[in-house]
């Protein structure tokens, strides 16, 4: 897949994979954002979607550790008061765009609940105007979930083979695809169990990205950490969870892809900082790619507080938003002191969806 915009999609996922660097996903749906700002008590109209995001992307220097930032639909087209598009700050430093392209998720028949992700239908017409609108990367959220009888085989294929077919549409159409199998935080298992899940998961998805011929190294990861549930007794420290996370990645992720974007899954601001570093930290262990975030919550918490809907509040929440992007960058380096002043407070929902 991609033959025609190889080099261009080689290029792309390597940037987006740059030291130092991640990604801000920035990519909620209408409804989400209008969760998050319930949180601090902002009204979800288009005008303060538009305020917000304006705020997150004129963050000045934010191109210092952020290399792409995800997009809705809404967020790409939309304009600032001044008349400007609001991704021009993003494009003029720099910063790659990327796009949600998925159309949600939908229950598997036969299935204990189990969940596939729509949008297959038109993608590659979508894919070509987002390439004409600037973007080039994408995005497409599979989700599955931990429990004695799941994930079934027929989840995992399904998904397997949707993530596969996306991917081969979006670089025939130049865009870099962002793989993200999702496994939830959502049970009580062991660390040991997610561990063997994300296993089966992620060989099941590289096996069908084989199938399909998708150029790898033109793709980039976007996993779950390996994670005790949300519900499980038994803690797990920073290099617990980076021991399993990077042997995972070992057995089941091709050399030849660029890097590896770890989603936080309501993982606290500092966990999901933390535990980036105990990864790129660790000693000894073999990881051929670039191990870095592409994170949504974990990026925003703080920002959304310090900003509370309130115009004077602007410089606070651009400065919250930047000491979290340089922790992480430092993180991706492994050189992540803590302390950062990163909240500490979960952001577990459960069954998340965008």
């Amino acid at each position: 897949a991609g033959a025609r915009f190889r080099d261009e999609l080689i290029a792309t996922a390597n940037a987006l994979a740059a030291p130092g660097k991640g990604l801000l996903a920035a990519d909620e749906s209408t409804g989400t954002i209008g969760k998050r700002f319930k949180g601090i008590d902002v009204e979800n109209t288009e005008a303060n979607r538009i305020r917000y995001r304006h705020l997150l992307f004129t963050t000045p220097e934010l191109n210092k550790h952020i290399s792409g930032v995800i997009l809705f639909d809404e967020t790409l087209r939309s304009k600032d008061s001044k008349g400007e598009l609001l991704v021009k700050p993003l494009v003029e430093s720099g910063i790659k765009l990327g796009i949600k392209v998925d159309k949600g998720l939908v229950d598997i028949p036969g299935t204990d609940g189990e969940q596939s992700t729509q949008g297959l239908d038109g993608l590659a017409d979508r894919c070509k105007e987002y390439y004409s609108l600037g973007c080039r990367f994408a995005k497409w959220r599979a989700v599955y979930k931990i429990s004695e009888t799941a994930p079934s085989p027929t989840a995992i294929l399904e998904n397997a083979w949707a993530l596969a077919r996306y991917g081969a549409i979006c670089q025939d159409n130049g865009l870099v695809p962002i793989i993200e199998p999702e496994i939830l935080m959502d049970g009580e298992h062991s660390i040991e169990r997610t561990a063997e899940i994300t296993e089966v998961v992620q060989s099941a998805v590289y096996r069908a990205i084989r199938d399909q011929n998708l150029l790898l190294e033109g793709t980039l990861l976007k996993p779950n950490m390996v994670t005790p549930g949300s519900e499980c007794k038994d803690r797990c420290t920073a290099n617990d969870i980076a021991a399993y996370t990077v042997r995972t990645l070992q057995r089941t992720l091709p050399v030849s892809v660029p890097g590896v974007t770890f989603l936080s899954g309501g993982q606290s601001e500092e966990e999901a900082t933390l535990n980036l570093n105990a990864m790129n930290a660790m000693p000894g262990a073999k990881k051929p790619w670039s191990l870095t975030f592409s994170y949504g919550r974990a990026l925003q918490q703080s920002v959304l507080k310090a900003w509370k809907g309130d115009d004077k509040n602007v410089a606070a929440a651009q400065a919250a938003l930047m000491a979290r992007a340089k922790a992480n960058g430092e993180a991706q380096m492994g050189k992540y002191g803590g302390g950062s002043g990163g909240d500490k407070s979960s952001l577990f929902v459960s069954n998340y969806s965008y």
